[in-house]
């Protein structure tokens, strides 16, 4: 992608940053993302849906905290 094809798609917020904004930026690969199938009870799913896009990736915000908190849980009791 050119510089001019970046310029015409970017939103108008980042035409005034300054020339070293990302001079120390680091480039981050999301994590790998396995597809499943989950069931979920209806109400729980349409709730998430009401909140909007990317639902899944707030479920899935959802789940992670959880698990983060079971582990921290873990290290206290076997600490």
């Amino acid at each position: 992608m050119s510089e001019r094809e970046i310029q015409a798609t970017s939103p108008s917020e980042l035409a005034d940053l300054p020339d070293d904004f990302w001079k120390d930026a680091t480039v981050v690969a999301p994590p790998v993302k396995q597809p499943i199938s989950l069931r979920v009870d209806s109400d729980v799913l349409e709730w998430f849906k009401t909140q909007g896009p990317r639902y899944q990736s707030r479920i899935n915000a959802v789940l992670r905290s959880y698990m983060s908190q079971r582990r921290q849980g873990s290290k206290r009791r076997a600490g």
